[in-house]
């Protein structure tokens, strides 16, 4: 429920994976923007001396957001943390919910005692085969982050119920990541969920219908994805490797936050 009174959080520490990092949602400048950048400008435009680190790395597997992130997130002592990992687990052939679910309460363990409000995610879901393969397995991580923020008074942002980010007009190329129009409509839910007045009320809305690409132009898309985008992802699990390999956190160090020119 939206609030005229909403607490003045003066920090944020974000934590997860690519989807926290920003892809795709590229600056000019060759750098990754996304919905947690959003929201510390929004926060940091109403708050003088605003605080914001994210820890998140693309490819990172919950194991190695406990691992890396949790911690470091936890002694920062932030206001305000996010917390969105686990599903680049359920994308791995080889999948031990159990596992998962005992990592990500592990995490919401850690950081629950250590902000003042903890947020967590029902992340978003392209329409398609590969979201109906993985269903089952993303549905129980969600029941996983209900049941957590249940008993740890965290908030869930219902990105997998949003119509409008299941659009696959709101994804990139490579159909992993939101574009920037979904990192902004990320940020509006997330800042909603925070308390603040709703900027766009919409954003849940599905976008306008418009016809649907021709056969020819979906098979030139699909094997461009194929070339650019499965093939380099298969190349990297089958060596175990992760396109974050050697890769620093976005925002290592919580510092005063300023909101880069457009």
């Amino acid at each position: 429920m939206q609030t005229n009174t909403t607490p003045p959080y003066s920090s944020l520490v974000a934590v997860g994976d690519s989807f926290t990092e920003g892809m795709s949602d590229l600056l000019p400048d060759g750098t990754y923007r996304g919905w947690a950048d959003l929201l510390a400008g929004r926060m940091a435009a109403r708050t003088p001396g605003f605080r914001y680190a994210n820890l998140a790395v693309r490819g990172k597997l919950i194991g190695q957001i406990v691992e890396e992130q949790v911690d470091v997130a936890a002694a920062m002592g932030a206001d305000v943390i996010t917390l969105v990992g686990g599903l680049n687990d359920t994308l791995r052939p080889k999948c031990d919910m159990g596992r998962v679910t005992g990592l990500l309460t592990e995490a919401v363990e850690r950081l629950a005692p250590s902000c003042k409000r903890l947020v967590l995610m029902r992340s978003p879901g392209r329409q398609g085969p590969v979201l109906e393969r993985f269903r089952p397995r993303m549905e129980e991580l969600f029941a996983c982050v209900d049941g957590l923020a249940a008993r740890h008074d965290a908030l869930v942002v219902d990105l997998y119920g949003a119509p409008s980010l299941g659009d696959p007009r709101m994804w990139d190329v490579d159909r992993l990541h939101l574009t920037a129009e979904g990192h902004r409509r990320v940020a509006e839910a997330v800042w909603q969920a925070l308390g603040h007045e709703a900027e766009d009320t919409d954003w849940h809305t599905p976008m306008p219908a418009t016809l649907p690409p021709g056969w020819l132009t979906r098979r030139v898309a699909d094997a461009r994805f194929a070339r650019r985008h499965l093939l380099p992802w298969i190349g990297r699990r089958l060596t175990g490797r992760s396109s974050g390999d050697g890769l620093p956190p976005k925002r290592p160090e919580l510092l005063p936050y300023e909101v880069p020119p457009a």
